[in-house]
């Protein structure tokens, strides 16, 4: 078990599987290179033990099996905790990580620098918010096929701000991670009531996109709790 490097911080206790942990206050990290079979690969989890939903802005650094750094690899995120764009819950939220560039199938940890913490203009919840894919007419379809909207379900009880993602992922060689070469936006930022749902018209380049890939047997559709990116930053809540 390795443990997951933060620049500046302490280390803390291992996490599970193959990667570890570290902490940065009220932050603490766990990277998951191959979680298992059905379960999303390249994930960092975000433990959030400050006393309200925070926006990280976060900066990745890849590391070969060895922890060494891979200069030539970028390392992106699928919800924007790069760049303040998610919104981390009390509790446990996460973000998908991309690769590209030469030896990016050699990455297998990543060292987490946190930029900057700000409290979130509104509360995230607790689990995700659910993200259902519907034809014209409505009803509910599966994700693979040509789907004309996304009806995103709030089960909390305060409103909530989010953004819905179709990704498409690549098709690795035996003992590779998958990751998402595509991510496409579906609408923008949507305020979903308490309690409520709001319902996402797929158009645009999402439509394309969908399109195209429909039928394909790795795509997926997710929403995550989100503000806008030039949202004025709170101060940092205190942790427990």
């Amino acid at each position: 078990m390795a443990m997951l490097l933060l620049v500046g911080c302490r280390p803390a206790k291992a996490a599970t599987e193959d990667r570890g942990a570290a902490a940065e206050d009220g932050l603490t990290f766990t990277y998951h290179r191959h979680p298992g079979a059905g379960m999303i690969d390249q994930t960092l989890h975000i433990r959030n033990v400050y006393m309200s939903s925070v926006s990280p802005v976060l900066a990745f650094t890849a590391l070969d099996r060895h922890r060494h750094p891979l200069p030539a690899v970028r390392v992106r995120t699928v919800f924007g905790s790069d760049s303040g764009r998610l919104e981390v819950p009390y509790g446990v939220g996460y973000d998908i990580l991309r690769f590209s560039g030469s030896g990016e199938h050699q990455v297998y940890d990543v060292r987490v620098t946190v930029t900057r913490v700000t409290t979130a203009k509104t509360q995230a919840n607790t689990l995700p918010p659910n993200a259902e894919t519907l034809d014209a007419a409505g009803r509910v379809v599966s994700r693979f096929s040509r789907f004309a909207a996304v009806r995103v379900t709030n089960p909390d009880e305060f409103a909530v701000s989010a953004r819905i993602a179709y990704l498409v992922y690549d098709q690795p060689a035996e003992g590779e991670t998958q990751q998402a070469v595509s991510v496409i936006p579906i609408g923008t930022l949507v305020r979903i009531p308490a309690r409520s749902m709001a319902i996402v018209e797929v158009a645009g380049d999402a439509a394309r996109a969908v399109a195209k890939y429909s039928g394909g047997p790795a795509v997926s559709v997710k929403a995550y709790n989100s503000e806008a990116v030039d949202a004025p930053a709170g101060p940092v809540p205190p942790a427990l």
